[in-house]
Formats: C-alpha cells, sequence, structure tokens
C-alpha cells in the first residue's frame, strides 16, 4: 500500500516507517502537527510529541518525500478512552492535516504511526483512519520495548535525547545524548525504576538526527537552549530548544549551510490550513432502519434466555420456497428480525457480546459485511463493537435461507471490549465492527482467528498444522492482553476445518491442538487447570480460504482461587451409552458436550441404521440429550434458567429438513418443561440447530448430533 507516515521527530515514528517498508509497503508522503506558535516546544497533549517540531522540516528534503503540516488548533476535549468525533478537539487536527493528504495524493491507502503501548492514541489514530477509510499501520504495536530499542540502535537509527521527564533522568546529564550511548544506563533505570526504556509512558523523547531512510541528507543540531521546566527532585523535566540546524548531503558530503530555524522551508511542505470539517464520511444510522423496514420473510426467531445477565438470540429463515433470495435480502431480513427482538425487550446492538454470522456461500463474504455495517456500527456500540466469527454453513441444503445470525446478548454494559484495527505485528487486526475479544462476567469469548500472519494479514503458508499454529498464537496474544493465557484459561475451544481438508490434516490439526495445551502446561500450575474442551466442526468453506478457524471461550477470575473440575464420560462404560465431558468452575460456569455418534445412536435406537435414522429415532436422541442437558446442570447445581446458549449441531445428510428437525426438538423440549416443571417453554424454542458437514470432539468428526451448553451464574 501507498503510505503516508506520521512523523514527530521521534525515533518511533521513524522507526515504524522502516517497518513499513520491511512488509513491502511503500512511503509516499510525510505529515505532522506542531504548534500554532513556532516558539512554544511542548503542548499539553497526550496524542502528540511537539518537542523539535522546529527540525521536522528539514525531514522532507532528507527523505526526498513531501511534507504536510499543520498547526494544532484544537485541544484534549474528549478524554474518555474511546474516542468520539469531537468539535475542537486535537484530533480533529489530524481528520483534516490527513484529509488533505489524501486528497492530494488519492492513492494514499494507509498511515503509519510509532504507537507502542498507548491505547489513547491507538485509538484515536483509527478513529480518524476509519472516516478517511484508510488503514491504520502500528507495526511497534504492543512489542517488547527492550527489543525495539535494541533493533531501532542496531538499525541504523541515531537520535538523541531532546526531553526527560522521570526518575533517574536529569536534563542536565542526560538532555542531547544519543541512544547508543544511553541505551545501558536505560537499562538500567528500567530494572531500578521500571520506567518504558523506549519512553513510551514520557519518560523521556526523542530527536532522529539519521536513519536508512533520510537518503538525501541527515540533520545536525548546531544551536539549542535547555530549558528546564520542572525542576522537581525526583524526576526534574527539561527538554531542548533548538535554534539553528543544517542538513549535510550523504550524495556530495558536504554542508548545505547553517539554517536559523524559520528562516524558510526545506524542501517541498505544505501548511495545511481550514478548520476540522463535518464528518460525511461515516454511513448514515438511517439506512438500517430503511433496511429492515423490506422484511415479510418467513423468519424462525430461536431464544436461548435465563434470568439472569446473559441470553442468546438466534435467527434464520426457514421453510424457504426452491426460488430463494440473495444473500443481501437474507441477511438484512434476519439482522433486521433481531435488531427488532432487541429493542422490543429494551436492548440494542450495544448490549450484544458476540455474533455468529453463518452464510450459505463465503464467496458472499464481502457482501455480507456489507450488509453487516449497516446494523452493527461503533457508533451505536460506543462500549465496543461485537465480536464475532463467520463461516460457511450448509444452510440451504437443510431448506434455511442463506443467512443464520446468533447473538450473545448482555442485560448491562458491563463489558471490556478489545478493538485493535490497527494492522502490527502483535495479532491480526480487526478492521470494521467487530473486535478481537469481549469480556464480561469473567469470561472472554474471542473471535474466530485464522492463521493470519499479522504484519503482512496474509494465511502462512505451509498447511494445517501451520495455520492452526499461527492461530493459536494469535489468540494467544489476545489473551495475554487480558493477563490470561489459552493454556491456564480456556474453557471451550471450537475448531472449525474446512471440508478440502482430508482426514489427515485435520488429524495434524487436532495433534498441534493437543500438543500446544499439552506443552504449554508445563509453565503453570497444572493443578489449577483443566483440560478445555474442544469442539471441531467441518464446514464447507472459511474466510479468506482458510484451512481452519479456531474460537477459543476463556474463564478469567476477578479472584485467581478458584476451583476447576473436569469430567470426561466414555461410552465404553457398561453402566452408560453417553459420551460427554463438562468444564466446570464450582458454583458458577458449566461448559458441557454431548455427543450422539453412530454408536450411541445404535444404543440409544437399537435395531436402526445409522443411515436411515427416522423421525422417531430423531425424537428418542432428543428426549436423551435432553435427559443428558438437565443430569448436566443439576449436578452442578444449575438450573434451565442459567442457560446463556444451548446449541445442536447437526449434519446436513441427516434425511429430514431443519423445519421438520425444528418441530421434533421443540415437542420434546416441551414435554419435558411440562412435566418437571424445571423452565416454561414459550412460542421460541429455547435452543439453535445448526447444520454442519459434520461435528465431533475428535478430528474424525463422526457425531450425528452434537450438543452445546454454556451455562452461567455470573
Amino acid at each position: 500500500m501507498k503510505v503516508v507516515a506520521l512523523v514527530s521527530g521521534g525515533k518511533d515514528s521513524c522507526y515504524a516507517m522502516m517497518r513499513c517498508i520491511d512488509y513491502g509497503h511503500e512511503i509516499v508522503a510525510l505529515a505532522n502537527l506542531m504548534p500554532l506558535d513556532d516558539s512554544v516546544d511542548e503542548l499539553d497533549s497526550y496524542m502528540y510529541q511537539t518537542v523539535g517540531h522546529q527540525i521536522v522540516v528539514g525531514y522532507a528534503e532528507c527523505m526526498g518525500l513531501p511534507l504536510f503540516r499543520r498547526r494544532i488548533r484544537g485541544s484534549t476535549r474528549h478524554q474518555h478512552l474511546n474516542y468520539k468525533m469531537t468539535s475542537g478537539d486535537e484530533v480533529e487536527d489530524m481528520f483534516v492535516l490527513l484529509n488533505e493528504v489524501k486528497k492530494q495524493i488519492p492513492s494514499i491507502a494507509a498511515v503509519s504511526s510509532g504507537a507502542i503501548a498507548s491505547d489513547y492514541q491507538r485509538l484515536r489514530m483509527e478513529s480518524v483512519c476509519s472516516r478517511l477509510g484508510l488503514v491504520s499501520l502500528a507495526y511497534l504495536w504492543k512489542q517488547d520495548q527492550t527489543l525495539l530499542l535494541e533493533e531501532m540502535i542496531e538499525r541504523g537509527i541515531i537520535a538523541i535525547t531532546i526531553k526527560v521527564a522521570a526518575m533517574g533522568l536529569n536534563p542536565a546529564k542526560h538532555l542531547g545524548r544519543e541512544l547508543v550511548d544511553l541505551r545501558p544506563y536505560l537499562l538500567q533505570i528500567k530494572e531500578l525504576c521500571g520506567i518504558n526504556v523506549c519512553g513510551e509512558g514520557g519518560e523521556y523523547e526523542t530527536l532522529t538526527l539519521d536513519c536508512p531512510l533520510f537518503k538525501n541528507a541527515r540533520v545536525f543540531l548546531d544551536k539549542f537552549e535547555v530549558i528546564l521546566h520542572s525542576p522537581d527532585n525526583i524526576a526534574p523535566v527539561g527538554f531542548l530548544h533548538p535554534l539553528a540546524f543544517h542538513l549535510q548531503r550523504k550524495m556530495e558530503l558536504l554542508s548545505s549551510g547553517s539554517c536559523d530555524i524559520g528562516s524558510g522551508k526545506v524542501g517541498y511542505v505544505c501548511e495545511v490550513q481550514g478548520d476540522s470539517t463535518p464528518d460525511n464520511i461515516v454511513c448514515s444510522l438511517s439506512a438500517c432502519s430503511q433496511l429492515c423496514n423490506c422484511t415479510t420473510k418467513n423468519l424462525n426467531l430461536c431464544i436461548s434466555r435465563s434470568s439472569r445477565d446473559m441470553f442468546s438470540i438466534g435467527c434464520w429463515i426457514q421453510n424457504v420456497s426452491k426460488t430463494l433470495d440473495g444473500l443481501q435480502e437474507d441477511l438484512i431480513s434476519v439482522l433486521g428480525k433481531i435488531e427488532s427482538k432487541l429493542n422490543e425487550d429494551g436492548f440494542d446492538w450495544l448490549n450484544v457480546i458476540y455474533i455468529h454470522l453463518y452464510i450459505s456461500n463465503m464467496k458472499d463474504f464481502a457482501l455480507a459485511n456489507e450488509v453487516y455495517v449497516k446494523f452493527i456500527t461503533e457508533k451505536k456500540c460506543f462500549l465496543g463493537v461485537p465480536s464475532r466469527s463467520t463461516i460457511e454453513l450448509p444452510l440451504v441444503q437443510v431448506g434455511l435461507g442463506n443467512a443464520f445470525v446468533e447473538v450473545l446478548v448482555a442485560n448491562d454494559h458491563g463489558k471490556k471490549v478489545l478493538h485493535v484495527q490497527s494492522i502490527s505485528c502483535w495479532a491480526p487486526s480487526c478492521i470494521g465492527p467487530y473486535s478481537q475479544a469481549t469480556l464480561h462476567g469473567e469470561v472472554l469469548h474471542m473471535a474466530g482467528q485464522l492463521g493470519l500472519d499479522p504484519p503482512t494479514m496474509t494465511l502462512r503458508s505451509g498447511g494445517p498444522a501451520i495455520e492452526i499454529e499461527q492461530a493459536l498464537l494469535n489468540s494467544e496474544a489476545i489473551a495475554n492482553c487480558f493477563n490470561s493465557s489459552l493454556v491456564s484459561c480456556a474453557i471451550l475451544l471450537t475448531v472449525y476445518c474446512a471440508a478440502s481438508l482430508t482426514l489427515r490434516g485435520r488429524t495434524e490439526i487436532q495433534h498441534k491442538m493437543e500438543s500446544f495445551f499439552d506443552d504449554g502446561s508445563d509453565s503453570i500450575d497444572v493443578k489449577r487447570v483443566s483440560s478445555p474442551i474442544f469442539l471441531y466442526i467441518l464446514a464447507p468453506a472459511l474466510p479468506k480460504g482458510a484451512l481452519v478457524e479456531v474460537k477459543p471461550v476463556l474463564y478469567i477470575p476477578e479472584n485467581r482461587d478458584y476451583g476447576i473440575g473436569n469430567n470426561l464420560l466414555g461410552s465404553d462404560s457398561k453402566e452408560m451409552v453417553w459420551d460427554f465431558q463438562t468444564y466446570t468452575v464450582s458454583g458458577k460456569i458449566c461448559a458441557a458436550l454431548v455427543s450422539i455418534t453412530k454408536d450411541v445412536a445404535a444404543k440409544i435406537c437399537p435395531n436402526t441404521e445409522p443411515e436411515l435414522i427416522s423421525g422417531d429415532n430423531i425424537r428418542m436422541i432428543a428426549k436423551f440429550c435432553v435427559f443428558l442437558i438437565n443430569k448436566v446442570l443439576v449436578d452442578n447445581y444449575l438450573f434451565w434458567g442459567d442457560l446463556m446458549h444451548l446449541k445442536f449441531y447437526y449434519t446436513a445428510y441427516l434425511s429430514m429438513t431443519a423445519d421438520t428437525l425444528n418441530l421434533i426438538f421443540y415437542e420434546v423440549f416441551a414435554a419435558f418443561a411440562e412435566d418437571s416443571k424445571s423452565f416454561e417453554m414459550g412460542k421460541e424454542p429455547i435452543f439453535s440447530l445448526i447444520p454442519v458437514l459434520s461435528s465431533g470432539r475428535s478430528a474424525s468428526m463422526e457425531d450425528i448430533i452434537t450438543c452445546e451448553l454454556f451455562a452461567s451464574k455470573l
């Protein structure tokens, strides 16, 4: 992509440009924000480094690129972490600046920044990029700062400290020092005082004098003044005020002469004027309302709802005629119906924690996203957009429409959302209205993870084992942001395998999954860890042509002293014919998986060929599943009202439609509810029936029906 790089004069923004080039991007312009008054060095800003702004003008000639600059007219007005467009805020100056760059260079597709750890800066950068239709590139994000400092120095960045403001750093001793000389001392006070060695906490700021990207010239600071801003005894603050500099051309190795500050522009520099403009790039929120009004389909709404904090809503189009509408119409109908149901009950998309998006053809993935963003927007979900997974399922084959959506809803707004839209080396970005993970009630719901290489956002090559390994590493990086890990906290991992995989390929995935958790348990307290549940699902296709996608659910307790239990019962028991696995946290949550294999079905329905399962056989299997679900709940001191979701995955090769199957299960549940008085059965079922190619607790995926339940008292 063609990139405009935000430069402050510091080492981080310069190294971020180098990383962009490492990953095949092209820097075509520079952009910088500076104070209104040239004589002012530092602003009270959480967003911008302005100390040394007098030197940045020289970067245009050093790199041979156009430099766009804007004077900062705004101030910090919107102080919440998640930024909302606010007139007069300093972020709007960045919007005006980058908007002008985009107008003058329409081929620009991305913006580079040097953000390392500040969510405040990253979220504002992403907000501006989203409004302008640009991609945020943050290749230093979440990287180890000690390693970053080493890399910057080793790769030829020559930078001096231009501001110090931390315990252990003295303006008289440490201002103007080159990083290469100061590195040992920075590492020392990191150990003693816990500073960020890259200065990400404001401990110090730098001015880059030379780097490999400065092809034409380097900067020499000829004259400066030391300003003692705060003579604190513990952490004094001071900075350098540049008075004169010159550029030394690299080709001629001759000085171009001294340049007093303010004597004129060096290279091609464009100062961007104008006030912040109204944001007319964001889609109108009324668009989805207009779309919703066209729904006249036979929609079957499934609800699994408890009286507690969480419940599920599923929606699909049932009893479809042979003349099918396209995905766009079907998805509009389904999302519109869900939105209406949420509003009916006093909720909206802000309450949604997670979304499963099932579509009939992965070739329509882009079209599905176009519809999706009309309903789920960052403006509606200002606390954070829901996490999401998307797979193709054999919907049409069983008589359903082209779209099937499940949403997990919270009764409150107590969620914590991780939504990183910047492309980085940390984990795959989520560019759009879905997040990497959402934490609610001590349960972390993670978006489906592919085997994407984060900095390039392309699938790792080498086969299914390589893809699942990368997907697990991506998941681990996300878990680490919540001070957790997959090995110690995973409850349930759903592994979607593409139908193109052979049994050997699926087996490789299973072995890699098992070894990841077996090897990882060596570094943690295994006494407090229970084996997570693995659910394997065979799907016709996955996004980006991936071979595998993993969707983890984690338990992240507020109090680490908790008891976890794991129970695995096999069908080889002489006393029992069932095959199920549970994961429980005493008194809090229970996840369970019930497998109805051909062998189990044969014991439930004697004298019946597995390939010739009738409606009566399905009824017996459904009764058996209800019995086991009730047993799991009772054994773990839970009630039917504690269910967050209840799903039945069934093979699409059963000789009956989804409509018939749904009717049988509904009747069985209704009869049990009436007999046991355990729950009330309304018009809508409390479960979802989801068609798949196959499913199971192993890569062989031999289940006829797999039941997944999740119950919680949190």
